[in-house]
């Protein structure tokens, strides 16, 4: 969480002159009414997110007992997004998480597949730096095996978070992040699970334009 936190100021004290970087190589200057305007609008996106899983709780209620599983690993993402406004865009993620250990001298196995609709705020610097901060809510598939018996279930999920996009280019966006996510419960028998987790993710996305 230290990491993150230091590399998200590092990326916000160097923004300006990323900005300026960006201006300098993907604006025009438009003679007529004497302003610099961008010369492409690449308003829909698709990419992929890696994220890192700070302690990932499996929190399990057995017999009026609970125990609680943490682990730190790794999950996957792709992502297809549009920019609606100047400062709102909505996303669709789907991503997977997992992990298998053994405590309390049972085996533990979860799977987890989340699908979430984002909505993000943001703002603008330069055309190349943006802020933002957004809130995601969607279903998520969770598999569990405890002791050698298998179940899934079907929840709801969602998320909050913040973090800064990159315009490296004008094809090509950098992605940082942090985000709090609930992706819900497995219920097995006497047992029930409880998943959620928070999640440094960095990731690439391709933008392209679908209307000129």
């Amino acid at each position: 969480m230290r990491k993150i936190s230091l590399l998200l100021l590092c990326a916000l004290v160097c923004s300006p002159v990323f900005a300026n970087d960006y201006d300098d190589e993907y604006d025009d200057y438009n003679t007529s009414t004497q302003q610099t305007v961008h010369t492409d609008n690449r308003d829909t996106y698709t990419g992929i997110r890696i994220h890192r899983n700070e302690h990932i709780v499996y929190k399990n209620e057995i017999g009026g007992h609970s125990k609680k599983i943490r682990d730190d690993n790794y999950g996957i993402g792709l992502n297809v997004g549009n920019r609606l406004t100047d400062n709102v865009k909505i996303e669709f993620e789907t991503m997977y998480t997992g992990t298998s250990a053994k405590k309390y001298s049972t085996d533990f196995d979860y799977d987890v597949w989340s699908n979430m609709l984002n909505v993000y705020l943001f703002q603008n610097y330069g055309g190349a730096v943006e802020p933002y901060v957004g809130i995601g809510i969607g279903f998520s598939d969770i598999w569990g095996d405890i002791g050698g018996k298998s179940d899934s279930n079907f929840d709801l999920s969602f998320a909050v978070m913040t973090g800064v996009n990159f315009a490296l280019n004008k094809y090509v966006d950098l992605n940082l992040g942090i985000r709090y996510v609930e992706y819900g419960k497995l219920k097995q028998d006497t047992v029930t699970t409880r998943v959620d987790a928070t999640e440094i993710y960095i990731g690439a996305a391709y933008k392209f334009s679908i209307f000129k």
